[in-house]
């Protein structure tokens, strides 16, 4: 057997060893071929392992000789002029080739179809850089008209204030730079503030929002006899609630805003200066356009005396006999000019109260764009009270097509907030074609007319003022 074993395996063991022997240098070629391994542990990686397509394909051309070729270009660019640069060029292509191909007749719908594309993008592009064109050369008149208007303004009119008042150029509204100055003059200083008078009063503000803001029960009377503390504890925190309401786009009044604090003092110091009065949501828009257009001390001083006006006075103290005055002095030369809309408005039963507090109570800075309620303010300091109620006028006529067209509750909601893009242009010759004359009488003779005596009954006809 062993004999048998030897003669019968030992040549065949060789084979085997001789073959397992090569198998394991074809291996260990292998594993050391292998980027960073070996069998038992690692190598140091080899460097440039990776290989770019061209090398890889140069490599397989010189191993089988065969040479590759890029793909032939499609023949369905072949008809094109163009390679299409967006999704609507899509429809000039070709279908894929495992679908039915497009037919001549939808190949030159499809074509048509995206040449009309092409002509209506055109036109729209061409009519936007026309209204672009436009609206900056309208903007380019209006500053030039702006500035000849401001050397008029600081050369001839202010130096001589007592004088020359030009009411033609006073209508095209003041330039921004003398807005200010005007405005004071225009309004005036029957008070007789001085800024050091406003210190004091801006001083005792303080001092009472310190010692509320310590307690609320402290009461601080001294010359504020007739206010409870809790009335003025109420109009600190509505002060502080429509700041952040005022002109919030601007992001300058609110909290952290350079004016927050002016615009504060402001309205804290009024509310020192007219107990009687104190504050009346509304003031704040008012305070503000003066913010911007004057200097703090200059900005109380003409606040102060631009609600000590007989309608703003009326208005902020809610004194409901003379505002319902206003509101039928209002709707005589309403119906004089658009009598269509008014007996619309009658048969809503809808008042000039709901309407005309809001616009009147900020001087429709908060109701217009503040550039258009500034011109607005400009007409209003040279004409007075009466300018307010024909820009009221001339906003209805300007909207009066839309507004015979809806109901009570759509009238009032489009009133309360007006479109954004009313334009100065569009407005001002609205309000030039509002005829102040009611007969042969003015707006003081109507208004002095007007019955004396407003029975209470009449209030009830009044949602507005009811509330």
């Amino acid at each position: 057997i062993s004999l048998v074993t030897k003669n019968t395996i030992h040549v065949p063991f060789l084979c085997f060893r001789n073959l397992f022997s090569k198998r394991t240098k074809e291996f260990k070629s292998v594993v050391h071929s292998a980027p960073g391994w070996k069998l038992f542990g690692k190598v140091p990686p080899r460097e440039n392992l990776q290989k770019t397509s061209k090398i890889i394909q140069q490599e397989y051309e010189a191993r089988t000789g065969r040479t590759c070729k890029p793909p032939p270009q499609s023949s369905r660019r072949k008809n094109f002029e163009f390679e299409p640069l967006s999704t609507t060029a899509l429809i000039l292509e070709d279908r894929p080739s495992n679908l039915p191909a497009k037919s001549m007749e939808e190949a030159l719908r499809h074509r048509q179809e995206y040449d009309e594309m092409v002509a209506e993008a055109k036109k729209r592009e061409i009519k936007e850089a026309h209204k672009r064109k436009k609206i900056m050369k309208e903007r380019f008149k209006q500053e030039e008209n702006i500035a000849s208007a401001m050397v008029i303004w600081i050369n001839e009119i202010l130096p001589n204030w007592e004088v020359i008042r030009v009411r033609e150029l006073w209508w095209q509204g003041l330039p921004p730079s003398v807005r200010g100055k005007v405005w004071s003059l225009a309004v005036g200083n029957e008070l007789n503030i001085t800024p050091e008078l406003y210190e004091i009063f801006l001083s005792r503000a303080k001092e009472r929002w310190k010692s509320f803001s310590e307690t609320s029960s402290e009461n601080n009377t001294e010359g504020n006899a007739g206010v409870s503390v809790a009335d003025r504890e109420a109009s600190l925190e509505l002060i502080k609630l429509d700041i952040s309401r005022t002109f919030p786009s601007l992001y300058i009044f609110q909290k952290g805003g350079p004016y927050h604090d002016v615009l504060h003092s402001i309205l804290g110091a009024y509310t020192c200066y007219r107990p009687d009065v104190g504050y009346v949501q509304g003031m704040s828009f008012i305070a503000a356009v003066l913010i911007l257009n004057l200097e703090e001390a200059d900005a109380f001083i003409a606040f102060a005396n631009l609600l000590n006006k007989p309608c703003q006075l009326a208005f902020f103290r809610v004194d409901h006999s003379m505002m319902l005055k206003y509101f039928a002095t209002f709707e005589v030369f309403f119906e004089e000019n658009l009598s269509k809309l008014f007996l619309h408005f009658k048969s809503y039963s809808l008042t000039p109260d709901i309407y005309l507090i809001d616009w009147i109570f900020t001087l429709y800075s908060k109701s217009l764009p503040l550039d258009l309620a500034c011109r607005v303010w400009d007409v209003f300091c040279r004409d007075g009270e009466e300018f307010l109620f024909r820009t009221g006028l001339g906003i209805l006529r300007l909207y009066e097509d839309i507004l015979l067209q809806m109901d009570f509750i759509h009238i009032a909601q489009f009133l309360t907030k007006l479109p954004e893009d009313i334009t100065s242009e569009k407005l001002f010759s609205c309000i030039a074609a509002i005829q102040m004359q009611n007969s042969t009488k003015k707006w003081t003779q109507v208004f002095s007319s007007v019955m004396k005596d407003i029975k209470e009954g009449d209030k009830n006809n009044s949602p507005a003022l009811k509330s």
